[in-house]
């Protein structure tokens, strides 16, 4: 990265960090859109089987990781304050903490997993079908929260194009993984959905393998001493790592266990009610990652430039993520409204489930327009490192405000599953709106050099 003085340059620098980051989320996103969609072309108790799965292993997965999301920015300051003797230590000892945590999420499920899905009234082939995923899904926890870190420190760096190629090689393999494994195929057992579990964690421990072997093998990474050695524990390293990265992965783990938390109140509804759920919830997943990308690009750019005390170029960064991300939201959002039926078909053949999927893409359209200003100001707070704020935003946005707003107009109103979405999007506009009032007090900060170093 390159330090810019006018709008072209930042466009451009921009654009060089931001396209990688968001073909890498979509490409990532589009897994779990095959593992749904492969899950529900074998039968609906499938689909909502791994709904459920998914909806206890993705808040849990991404709360961990979102903690080792807090290595980019700290990479990305110490490359923008000229430190770079730091940068392979932090990364290493993130990698140990990963490993740790690895551990002990393996240890939690095995005690958890089934007690939690026999509290839950589901069919019992829905959970025998959640149940084998999760514990597929295992295999792979170590390795991709050692891949976090690893992404996480070449993004930190401005090398985006490194983890697109990655995910990339690795996204048709896991989708002939799925093939395999799912539908029985090349002399494999059928597994059903469950295979999308299996098939999600080899691709899990082949992404890894490869990030290794690029730090290894690239130049500018053996210069700066990326895992040339093995160290022993720093415990103030592993602090610093907590301190920022703990607030970034509660902020997600609220966020993302809001919209798990609703999918687990709908198992309460029919099989037809979770599957058509879990799959517009699905597609709005995939239409976030825009906005998710333009903020991941913001964390880094602006970390590079408040590690360089750029104040003033951290702010235009932050106006130029924020207003496209709004406007190209704006056009997803449109193209949804067009096409919910043809977008429908695609999870699952069977009439009553499209319709009722095609009436909950329609919420979806509002979830854009409040993601489109939120999570872009998220990304530039932590660019500054202003994590503890976004955090309290999110707790209070999602279960103080959203989920009782939805619990409510679901069981005392003839809304009955709609308003846990009419919920959702209280929640998220609510959020937005506090994202915007921190980030204004940070600029006056900064712009009055009060901002204090974190």
């Amino acid at each position: 990265m390159n330090q810019t003085h006018t709008w072209k340059q930042k466009v451009k620098m921009m654009l060089h960090i931001l396209l990688p980051i968001f073909i890498t989320q979509v490409a990532m996103q589009f897994m779990v859109f095959f593992d749904t969609v492969m899950s529900g072309n074998f039968n609906k108790e499938n689909l909502a089987g791994v709904a459920i799965g998914a909806s206890l292993w993705t808040p849990v997965y991404t709360g961990v990781s979102g903690i080792f999301l807090g290595v980019t920015p700290i990479v990305a300051q110490a490359l923008g304050a000229r430190k770079k003797d730091r940068i392979a230590s932090s990364v290493i000892q993130s990698g140990y903490l990963a490993v740790a945590f690895g551990f002990v999420l393996i240890l939690a499920g095995a005690f958890a997993i089934e007690p939690i899905l026999q509290a839950m009234s589901l069919e019992p082939d829905v959970a025998e079908v959640a149940t084998h995923y999760l514990h597929y899904l295992g295999i792979g926890v170590v390795p991709v929260l050692i891949y976090t870190v690893l992404r996480a420190s070449i993004d930190g760096l401005g090398q985006t194009r490194v983890t697109m190629f990655i995910t990339l090689l690795s996204f048709p393999i896991n989708v002939l993984l799925n093939y395999m494994f799912i539908f029985g195929k090349f002399g494999f057992p059928a597994l059903g959905g469950a295979g999308s579990g299996l098939a999600t964690s080899i691709t899990y421990i082949i992404i890894m393998l490869i990030a290794i072997w690029f730090m290894k093998q690239n130049d500018g990474m053996r210069e700066l001493g990326m895992l040339s050695m093995f160290e022993k524990i720093n415990w103030l390293t592993w602090k610093e790592v907590l301190r920022i990265g703990t607030p970034i992965g509660l902020s997600i783990f609220f966020e993302v266990s809001i919209f798990a938390i609703v999918t687990l109140l709908m198992s309460n509804y029919d099989t037809i009610s979770i599957a058509s759920h879990q799959a517009a919830m699905n597609f709005a997943s995939l239409l976030y990652m825009l906005p998710l990308s333009v903020a991941m690009s913001l964390t880094i750019l602006v970390g590079f430039e408040v590690g360089a005390k750029r104040y003033e170029d951290a702010k235009q960064y932050a106006r130029l993520g924020i207003g496209s991300a709004i406007g190209l939201s704006a056009l997803c959002a449109v193209l949804l409204f067009l096409f919910s039926s043809d977008v429908a078909a695609l999870y699952n053949p069977e009439p009553e489930v499209r319709a009722l999927t095609q009436t909950f893409l329609f919420y979806a359209i509002f979830f854009q327009l409040s993601d489109a200003i939120a999570a872009p100001i998220q990304g530039t707070l932590r660019g500054y490192k202003d994590v503890n704020a976004v955090f309290i935003i999110a707790f209070i946005s999602y279960w103080v405000i959203g989920l009782p707003t939805g619990y409510a107009l679901a069981e005392f109103t003839d809304l009955d599953a709609y308003g846990y979405w009419i919920g959702l999007i209280v929640g998220l506009a609510f959020g937005a709106v506090g994202l915007f009032a921190r980030l204004a007090v940070i600029e006056r900060k900064a712009k009055q050099g009060t901002l204090k170093e974190a």
